[in-house]
């Protein structure tokens, strides 16, 4: 059975395997390099401190994970955040990232997050049709703007209004508030 739960440091070697192919083999991360398990470890506390970071496990294996993010770092952003997803390569379409989704947003409701943004590598009509599900957007698309593996890739905005903005809007909560 499929258990959503927060993602702890000692995660970190489990989450590269998933988030390693995607590094090595894809243009779906811009990244070049596979972190180290202790870079991977940083990321999930420092993200933690302030999101969400959740992982999908079943039968004691980690199946994916997804996070929210700082859209920017400016005050005026506190209500906008990045959303992340990365699910093991032969689990993809079996419901995991949908389960995912489906908790981070509810997460970022209660941190009063009304703006949900993801930042995809283009083309990919697998993401951008998983996103449009949920009720993204497409916001921006950029051209030629990363350079990967010997090519230039494209890569779009996608945006989502999870509530009503209020004005004023209600505090953000840090996630280890919540």
């Amino acid at each position: 059975m499929l258990h959503i739960r927060t993602a702890c440091a000692e995660d970190a070697p489990g989450l590269l395997e998933i988030y390693a192919p995607y590094v090595e083999n894809t243009m779906i991360t811009f990244e070049y390099q596979v972190p180290s398990p202790g870079e991977f470890k940083e990321r999930i506390c420092r993200t933690l401190e302030n999101y969400p970071y959740l992982v999908a496990e079943a039968d004691g294996r980690l199946l994916g994970y997804a996070y929210a993010s700082a859209f920017k770092d400016r005050a005026a952003y506190a209500w906008s955040a990045e959303t992340s997803i990365y699910v093991r390569q032969n689990y993809r379409r079996n419901g995991v990232g949908r389960a995912l989704y489906t908790e981070l947003e509810r997460l970022l409701f209660a941190q009063h997050v009304c703006n949900l943004c993801a930042c995809i590598s283009y083309p990919h009509p697998e993401s951008i049709a998983f996103h449009e599900s949920f009720g993204y957007h497409m916001a921006a698309h950029f051209t030629a703007s990363g350079y990967k593996a010997g090519k230039w890739q494209d890569m779009v905005w996608m945006e989502k209004e999870l509530f009503p903005r209020q004005i004023p809007p209600k505090p953000f909560l840090p996630f280890s508030q919540l």
